[in-house]
């Protein structure tokens, strides 16, 4: 299995804790590369792959979750989790901005986003 990488997922609320939030990591070298309104990943020009998302709510699904991991094959993966056992906040499913996702609750409560970009 191969892990493309960790994301740390930040609530915020709307307005000036987006801007806040935008400026301070701004500070420490992140750029925005996306924005989609409820949620904006930042990440480092030199490594791409080191990230930080905001996110004011989560469209699809029951909460915000507290991490995210891209992996290189989503079905694999929930296929595993399924069979562990473990807590499934949010079943597999295609999301119309490309990725396919699902969520699961770790040992220690928080809840772990795992996607897969669709097309890759």
């Amino acid at each position: 299995m191969t892990i493309r990488r960790i994301v740390p997922n930040i609530q915020v609320e709307p307005g000036p804790q987006k801007k806040a939030s935008s400026d301070f990591y701004g500070l420490l070298g992140f750029e925005e590369v996306m924005d989609m309104g409820w949620v904006m990943t930042m990440a480092s020009p030199a490594n791409p792959t080191a990230q930080v998302s905001f996110l004011t709510e989560e469209r699809t699904a029951p909460v915000v979750p507290d991490l995210s991991v891209e992996v290189e094959d989503v079905d694999e993966v929930y296929a595993r989790v399924r069979a562990s056992g473990a807590e499934i906040v949010r079943e597999l499913r295609d999301e119309e901005w490309g990725v396919r996702r699902f969520f699961v609750r770790d040992p220690n409560g928080q809840v772990v986003n795992v996607l897969t970009h669709r097309g890759r």
